[in-house]
């Protein structure tokens, strides 16, 4: 049921506002400690490799195999045969991550000489990266585990604790910013420590809950001859088969994301960063709208398939996109118009010079204009994901990633980092189209009536939540000059306005909730 589902969608949501929010504080404590200078550059650097892995194999590729295998086991078989699927699933899974993080650890050195080669021309700050990863390579293990308890709670309609466990992360690393980095001789690495005390305490929350609904993980090997033991093989085989082609399906982004950070690490000092700091803005609407509904509807979506209700299947993906529409244009032209103040009163602070405002700025504009098509590739892809067919999105993220290295190539020398972020923004454009277009033409989307209509007017209300943005903004001369409550509050003020102004046009424009087709799914 769609008013179901969307309070499924609210709950995700609300909680990962909680987490971007906390997020910010965090980045903001970063700013003021470390900065864009050489130990940021290395600290984010180390965090980014264990993270590139953990989007591909724990949350991406991972979780799409396990989420649509785990709802069918629970819609065609014992309950009994589903728990040992989930045992068996710990186990292979853990022993595979046990294994990486190993051999993370033990070639750190040439970790980051593959993913950061720009490094080697400066041994301090190639040498802090590499004790830093040391250090945020176990995250890995820890976090994938968390990524498995998502899988589970989400199968079994549980949204809440895995959309909140990503706050325990950024208090970790308030923690460290405020405590360690003033008694640790490198700050890379009191940050690195940080990081591995959040993946130790995110396992470690999960544990409760996963008991209180009887779901916790007994890691098995799956070896025995039971017929538990055989549904558990047979399941985790699947999972590992979809996930073999779901590896590249789910990463293009991440290696579009990890392309710009070899060529950023050829850059001025202060590159990494500025992406990083840019970065990080986008995610915030990215995680709370793009990341809340594929999550809720991905297991719905798996539903249909099993059911074979292709008519609420294709439905579900027009009500996806039309949230997409509704919230994501909004939120780019905001990001855009509010690019200087919101770094400003973010981040501007003891390290964090205007000088990083402006090219953290350009890069952030850059970014946004891809932000559509960043969530459109969170709705989309859990439809081919739910019919497990992990090898469509394959075929388009192959096309995706080509375009983002060759717009990489040619955008960093004339626009420097700033190309870098323009580069994934139009590769997820790309992205996005490609998947769109293979859903209709395959028949399994089929748009409702009502898309010009809502276009229409998210287009002329979106226009004039710029233009009111626009004129009552000022410059970052000003913004510069407030003090912190007092652009705290501008930016309170300006961000309310502009959303009144949308929601108000919008209204007045005569959107209402049958426009975004709120029936039964």
């Amino acid at each position: 049921m769609s008013k179901k589902l969307l309070k499924s969608a609210s709950t995700v949501s609300s909680m990962t506002l909680l987490s971007r929010v906390s997020g910010l504080l965090r980045d903001i404590v970063l700013a003021q400690s470390v900065g864009a200078t050489l130990l940021a550059d290395a600290f984010f650097m180390a965090f980014r490799i264990p993270n590139f892995f953990r989007r591909i194999f724990a949350e991406g590729a991972f979780s799409v195999a396990f989420v649509p295998v785990l709802v069918e086991f629970r819609a065609n078989r014992r309950e009994t045969e589903a728990r040992a699927f989930i045992d068996t699933m710990a186990g292979r899974l853990g022993l595979v991550l046990l294994i990486l993080t190993v051999i993370g650890i033990a070639f750190a050195p040439a970790i980051t000489g593959i993913v950061a080669p720009g490094f080697r021309d400066d041994p301090v700050k190639f040498a802090a990266t590499v004790d830093a990863l040391r250090l945020t390579f176990p995250y890995l293990f820890f976090i994938s585990m968390v990524a498995m308890a998502a899988g589970v709670f989400n199968s079994y309609g549980r949204f809440a604790v895995p959309a909140v466990t990503p706050v325990w992360l950024n208090l970790c690393l308030i923690f460290a910013a405020l405590m360690w980095i003033p008694v640790f001789p490198n700050a890379a690495v009191a940050l690195a420590a940080g990081v591995l005390l959040a993946g130790i305490i995110q396992l470690a929350f999960q544990v409760p809950f996963l008991r209180r609904d009887a779901v916790l993980p007994r890691p098995r090997l799956g070896f025995g001859a039971t017929t538990e033991a055989g549904a558990g093989r047979e399941g985790s085989s699947r999972v590992f088969r979809l996930m073999a082609p779901a590896v590249f399906g789910t990463s293009v982004a991440q290696i579009n994301l990890l392309v710009n950070t070899v060529l950023a690490s050829f850059l001025v000092t202060g590159s990494v960063s500025w992406l990083y700091y840019s970065d990080r803005l986008i995610e915030f609407p990215v995680g709370v709208f793009g990341v809340a509904l594929g999550t809720v509807m991905l297991p719905k979506l798996s539903e249909h398939h099993v059911a074979e209700s292709m008519q609420r299947f294709s439905e579900l993906l027009d009500w996806g996109l039309r949230f997409t529409a509704l919230i994501a244009t909004p939120a780019m032209v905001g990001l855009i118009v509010l690019a200087k103040p919101l770094l400003i009163t973010m981040f501007q602070y003891r390290a964090f010079t205007p000088h990083d405002v402006d090219m953290a700025s350009r890069s952030l504009v850059a970014f946004a204009l891809g932000l559509i098509g960043f969530v459109m590739v969170r709705v989309l892809a859990p439809g081919f994901y739910a019919r497990q067919d992990t090898r469509t999105p394959v075929r388009v993220g192959i096309i995706a990633m080509i375009v983002n290295i060759t717009l990489c190539a040619v955008l960093v020398w004339p626009l420097g980092h700033v190309g870098l972020a323009l580069a994934p923004s139009i590769a997820a454009i790309a992205n996005a189209m490609l998947l769109l277009r293979t859903l209709r033409r395959t028949d399994l989307y089929r748009p409702m009536p009502g898309w010009g209509a809502l276009l229409l007017r998210v287009a002329v209300a979106s226009t004039a939540m710029a233009a009111v943005l626009w004129w009552g903004a000022g410059d970052a001369a000003q913004w510069s000059a407030d003090s912190v409550m007092v652009r705290v509050g501008r930016l309170v003020l300006w961000v309310s306005v502009g959303a009144a102004v949308y929601f108000l046009g919008i209204l007045s424009l005569g959107l209402r909730p049958r426009h975004l087709r709120l029936q039964e799914l």
